[in-house]
């Protein structure tokens, strides 16, 4: 059962790898992401800075719709985790599993606009969001489980 899809570029962290983890009851983590795949030498930091306790899965976008359509997923507590507004985007798109996103974390840069302290979304990323909204999924923003979540249509 999906727990929470989240968004983060840093992918597993402390924030992640203790706090998100456990509140959830976690036991099994998939990174969607077609670019992670072609990196071998990440790929490998991430095995290493997850739990031992915990599962790890990194498949590409394709592969993790299948997964999560099929249905092989289900006996885990799924956390989904996507490195991009895109990749969840395309996800969500692939598979009516995804209810909610949380949005942790993306990279800033001089063409986005800071939502939080965390996120910072271009003009492309607001349109996804606004449309997956639409669809009926909820979007929030949260960076750890102890703070609020706050509906991203009102940082907008």
């Amino acid at each position: 059962m999906i727990k929470l899809v989240r968004v983060d570029h840093r992918l597993i962290h402390g924030q992640v790898a203790f706090s998100w983890l456990k509140f959830l009851g976690a036991d099994c983590i998939l990174i969607a992401s077609d670019e992670l795949l072609k990196d071998e030498l990440r790929m490998s930091g991430l095995r290493m800075a997850k739990p031992s306790t915990v599962k790890l899965v990194m498949k590409n976008m394709e592969d993790s719709i299948k997964a999560l359509n099929s249905g092989v997923t289900d006996k885990y507590n799924l956390l989904v985790l996507c490195e991009s507004v895109d990749d969840v985007y395309r996800l969500a798109k692939g598979s009516d599993r995804i209810k909610a996103v949380n949005l942790g974390g993306t990279k800033s840069a001089d063409n986005r606009k800071a939502i939080s302290k965390a996120v910072h979304l271009s003009e492309q990323d607001i349109e996804k969001i606004k449309e997956l909204v639409n669809e009926g999924i909820e979007v929030s923003v949260q960076m750890v489980p102890d703070d609020a979540s706050v509906d991203v249509l009102s940082l907008l």
